[in-house]
């Protein structure tokens, strides 16, 4: 019997593919081709993944046409897009939508007053190699098809520029290069040295870009006419049928994990694009993820370090000051140390830069009263709601948005008050202390579009801020001449979350925050590190730069309780309307996998805890319970989902089951 039906992935929150007749009239049709089918009552696009004998007893209907505006997708890259959707438990046709741009019919994006997607810069040539870049570079080299490299070298070590020789190499030979950043503010210094070295020759994709010059980007990238695509990790979803390497910089940033639909790591995403083209990755980074580190140590990917800086330049000084400590005799604002102030007075008087850091945005944590203990919460959220400017007070995880009242809402007492700092707070203070010195704040509330961040890293390079503060907006790599004195206005946000990465995350981002102090000074950068918690083991681990230390440290303990690198997690979360449906939920689902645990000896070893409230269990209005499995490897973790997710809701009104798989927000 001939496959005269048709496997199609069809845009629909369907699991798996579904079967449909030939077009009434004949259409060459062939696997990665776009169609247009009924679904119910209502007309969708899919993706052809194949044909088939079977039909099932479903009655079935014809496809209705061919979308001949949308590109074919190549053989290899609809295998991963297959794999993706199977991994990471999500309807496939919503992967596969994922891949094309988001404007069907090829566009030129419009000529505005706004700098071009990709600079026009004059040509650099490239540099010479370091003894240890030089080292990297021929190890990475020599080994050919698919392999992994983490490259793991000390903040200012020269990683970028191994990554374009690697990059050259390939273009010589014919193929094309993926570079994958984990966050858009990193996009326009790498850009701006890539399409220095390759004129014409790179595309960049983010979600900074509007809808035309995300469809230009892709199209050049696609057809080959710019064969280097640089972007954050959506740039992974565009198509290209000659990959010859994929780079993932910072490859341990948590930013890489998407927390919303599609609940995809790039960085592991990536490496299976590479197996499925067989071509090389590096995994670039100074803080290598404990999972990275942990398969480089036991042979599973081949390691490269570089622990010394480029041209014999020091790595920082780092200073710590116990706040409790300080001198609160001085005239200064709570979170700002002696010790702080005075090393930004020098920095200042040697024309110097300056970056403070702080991952908490507004003025205040939040607003509380000393008479009867009432916060302000979101009422969608269960979080207490963060002071911005004198009397804004907002959610930052579904933008509720209130007036601060001087009198408490609960007792009307007057004795009411915000506690804690944000970035908002500390730009006013810095701004009384040094008011000569030009201030700039690089947050979510400050910096939005994709000029903003340019002009403000184009201001930093030619010495037009003073200082800087921001969020984790600045600690990830950017690069700037000037900048010689780096605080952390408080180190300790983020050691006590109940997450076991928390302590990883801190060492990675004390870290990298240090390091971009003093990159191009022969002179010492200065670093000083305030905390309540100076004895904090990740902590002294980064005081002494090692990394090494850190990572047994951690490992030993991630091996205590089965957690990554050591077995792999799954997170699911159960959502719903309400809180007593919620539990329910959580209830039966957590019954289901005992039930599959009790009848399958395959399961023996997996473990199941929950279910509980989620550490923010009320968020956008909807409540949340979790259940977290581990398993000694992947297989048996997905096996036991995949007879999870068909039964889930059955009799259970208005709640979500959602799957993460390798999880990084355990929130």
């Amino acid at each position: 019997m001939s496959d005269k039906y048709f496997h199609l992935a069809v845009d629909a929150p369907i699991s798996a593919p579904l079967t449909y007749l030939p077009p009434n009239e004949y259409i060459p049709l062939g696997r990665g081709d776009s169609v247009r089918v009924p679904l119910g009552k209502r007309t969708v696009d899919a993706v052809v993944l194949g044909k088939t004998s079977e039909c099932g007893d479903f009655e079935l209907k014809p496809i209705q046409e061919k979308i001949i505006e949308k590109p074919i997708l190549p053989e290899k890259f609809l295998g991963w897009l297959e794999w993706l959707a199977k991994y990471y438990s999500y309807p496939i046709g919503q992967v596969t939508k994922l891949a094309f741009p988001p404007l069907v019919k090829k566009t030129k994006a419009r000529k505005s007053h706004k700098s071009p997607v990709v600079p026009s810069l004059e040509r650099n040539k490239k540099l010479q190699l370091t003894t240890e870049q030089q080292k990297c570079f021929e190890g990475i080299s020599r080994e050919s098809g698919f392999n992994i490299h983490l490259l793991h070298g000390v903040t200012g070590s020269g990683k970028t520029e191994i990554y374009l020789q690697l990059i050259e190499d390939v273009l010589n030979s014919g193929k094309t290069a993926l570079v994958l950043v984990p966050e858009i503010s990193l996009t326009p210094q790498l850009l701006n040295r890539f399409s220095a070295r390759f004129p014409e020759k790179v595309a960049v994709i983010h979600s900074h870009l509007t809808d035309r010059e995300k469809t230009e980007q892709w199209w050049f990238s696609y057809n080959n006419e710019r064969p280097i695509l640089l972007g954050a990790r959506s740039a992974l979803f565009c198509p290209r049928e000659n990959l010859g390497l994929i780079i993932v910089d910072e490859e341990h940033e948590s930013s890489y994990k998407q927390d919303e639909k599609l609940k995809y790591n790039a960085r592991d995403a990536a490496i299976m694009l590479a197996k499925m083209y067989d071509c090389p990755i590096v995994l670039g980074s100074a803080t290598p993820s404990l999972e990275s580190w942990h398969n480089a140590k036991t042979g599973k990917y081949y390691l490269h370090q570089m622990n010394e800086r480029v041209s014999s330049r020091p790595m920082p000084e780092i200073k710590v000051v116990a706040l409790q400590d300080r001198d609160k005799t001085a005239n200064l604002p709570f979170w700002l140390s002696s010790l702080l102030y005075t090393e930004i007075q020098d920095s200042l008087a040697k024309k110097e830069q300056v970056a403070l850091f702080l991952n908490r945005r507004g003025v205040a944590q939040f607003v509380q009263c000393f008479d009867c203990g009432y916060t302000y919460e979101c009422p969608n959220c269960e979080i207490s709601l963060t002071l911005h400017g004198k009397s804004d007070l907002v959610c930052h995880y579904c933008n509720y948005t209130t007036v601060f009242k001087e009198k408490c809402p609960d007792c009307q007492s007057e004795n009411i008050s915000a506690q804690g700092v944000g970035t908002e707070q500390v730009e006013k203070d810095v701004s009384k202390l040094f008011p000569d010195a030009v201030v700039q704040r690089a947050d979510r509330d400050e910096i939005s579009k994709r000029e903003q961040m340019e002009d403000l890293i184009k201001n930093m390079e030619m010495g037009n801020i003073d200082i800087l503060i921001g969020t984790q907006m600045i600690a990830k790599g950017l690069d700037f001449p000037g900048l010689n004195l780096v605080g952390l206005i408080l180190a300790d946000v983020g050691f006590h979350l109940p997450d076991f990465r928390a302590s990883e995350r801190s060492y990675q981002l004390i870290t990298q925050v240090a390091g971009r102090a003093g990159r191009h000074s022969q002179v010492p950068g200065k670093v000083i590190v305030q905390t309540f918690n100076p004895q904090q083991k990740c902590l002294q681990f980064a005081l002494n730069n090692d990394f090494e230390g850190f990572c047994s440290h951690e490992l030993q303990q991630r091996q205590e309780l089965s957690y990554p690198p050591f077995g792999r997690l799954a997170l699911i979360r159960i959502v719903g309307n309400t809180l007593l449906n919620t539990q329910k939920a959580a209830q039966h689902t957590m019954h289901m996998l005992q039930s599959l645990k009790n009848h399958r000896t395959l399961y023996n070893e997996i473990k199941v805890l929950g279910p509980a409230p989620a550490p923010m269990t009320k968020l956008r209005n909807k409540y949340r319970y979790h259940i977290l499995v581990k398993s000694p490897n992947a297989q048996t973790l997905q096996a036991l989902l995949n007879e999870l997710a068909p039964d889930f809701g059955k009799g259970l009104s208005s709640v979500k089951l959602q799957i993460d798989i390798d999880p990084y927000n355990m929130m």
